[in-house]
């Protein structure tokens, strides 16, 4: 084997995971062009064509498929050995890329974020914000924040962020306008906003508890949203009634934005999880974000979670 036909497999690698040039590029920090440039030279030195092409998408070949098989865990451990080597060295530093929710981002990062960068200036972040479940080994990314009872067994869990409740709230405006209800049931009779959950498609149920009796409703309201900020904001304009985890709104709750409803009707969640493949070191850098949030007060909300909800239009 010639040893130019190792060049190009890490660009092959990232094409491969992302099915797209622009995106490996972006990866990479380099053009689509030579993305392109350098899978163009890899497939002429092998002899044989790696994706299929075409003006919207790019995929395997089979032959590609076969490749991809045999060279992805050689390709993988030889990043992981620069990863450690250069981990070994310095301050924590490079890139740390993060999926995450965006109720998760709302709750736990963007209220840290200013303080985590200012502690270690060598440390990027990339933050992917999607609700639906992804596999972060295939996709590159350094870790994941979900709800731990969606964490595969596989993966190393580290708990963080605030103990969270279910929480009913409302505007003082809407309240005003449509009355209080003072039982679980008495939702039926009120605008309640609902979100739909884009990883299944399904409408969130209204779950209640109360001692020994526990209520599960399925609410038709007018609206119905698939967007945690978004949810946010419709109550803060008196458009309904949303069913929220506590965290970011809290803010909202404290300066009489918002007034929490049904509160004896509460109950405890899991809690986030950070996550990480377990047949991974934990570079210095994710072990810097890990320990940053493990000794971040939560008991006291910040008023940075109010940046991210779209403001009225007259401030705009």
């Amino acid at each position: 084997m010639r040893q130019d036909q190792l060049d190009g497999l890490v660009t092959f690698v990232y094409v491969a995971q992302l099915s797209s040039f622009s995106a490996a590029a972006s990866r990479l920090g380099v053009s689509p062009s030579a993305v392109s440039q350098v899978i163009r030279g890899l497939e002429q030195r092998l002899g044989v064509a790696l994706f299929n092409r075409t003006t919207r998408s790019v995929s395997l070949s089979e032959a590609g498929a076969r490749y991809l098989e045999r060279v992805e865990p050689a390709v993988r451990e030889l990043m992981t050995a620069a990863d450690e080597l250069n981990d070994s060295i310095g301050e924590p530093s490079g890139l740390l890329r993060l999926n995450v929710p965006r109720a998760a981002y709302m709750t736990i990062l963007q209220p840290v974020l200013a303080n985590f960068l200012d502690a270690y200036p060598q440390i990027d972040l990339e933050i992917t914000l999607e609700n639906a479940l992804v596999d972060i080994v295939r996709l590159g990314y350094d870790a994941g924040i979900r709800f731990g009872e969606f964490v595969e067994h596989d993966m190393v869990a580290v708990k963080i962020g605030p103990e969270l409740f279910v929480n009913v709230v409302a505007s003082p405006d809407y309240l005003a306008r449509h009355g209080t209800p003072t039982h679980p049931r008495e939702l039926t009779e009120h605008n309640c906003i609902g979100f739909r959950h884009s990883s299944s498609g399904i409408v969130e149920r209204w779950e209640f508890e109360r001692n020994d009796e526990q209520i599960q409703l399925v609410l038709a309201g007018r609206l119905t949203l698939n967007d945690s900020a978004a949810l946010v904001q419709s109550a803060l304009d008196g458009l309904g009634i949303a069913y929220m985890i506590n965290g970011y709104i809290d803010p909202f709750i404290n300066n009489g934005s918002l007034v929490r409803l049904l509160e004896d009707w509460s109950f405890g969640l899991p809690g986030y999880t950070l996550y990480y493949p377990d047949r991974r070191r934990v570079t210095r850098k994710l072990r810097a974000l890990i320990d940053f949030l493990r000794c971040t007060d939560w008991s006291t909300p910040s008023e940075k979670s109010l940046l991210f909800v779209v403001p009225p239009p007259e401030v705009l």
